[in-house]
């Protein structure tokens, strides 16, 4: 799967659970997000497609996936992401 394959379907993904996903400019890279009531993912255009899809992944994971139904590379990248994290 290329990386704008799996762009797309963390995409699709996210309307699938009510979860908007923004691509703006400026100085941030990007995250999930609240913004009056409504619950988004907003992530910088001008990163590359694998940073894009792995922003998206993790505001994904913070909103709570593990009760849906994901193709299993799907599931597999998120869980990846998420491990990548650094813990404090």
């Amino acid at each position: 799967m290329t990386q704008e394959q799996l762009l797309k379907e963390l995409e699709s993904l996210a309307a699938n659970c009510g979860i908007a996903v923004r691509y703006e400019k400026g100085d941030f890279e990007g995250g999930f997000c609240i913004l009056k009531a409504e619950r988004l993912v907003v992530i910088n255009k001008k990163l590359a497609p694998p940073r894009k899809a792995s922003l998206l992944a993790q505001g994904l994971a913070e909103i709570g996936i593990e009760d849906r139904y994901l193709k299993p590379a799907i599931r597999e990248y998120i869980e990846d992401e998420l491990a990548r994290i650094p813990r404090a």
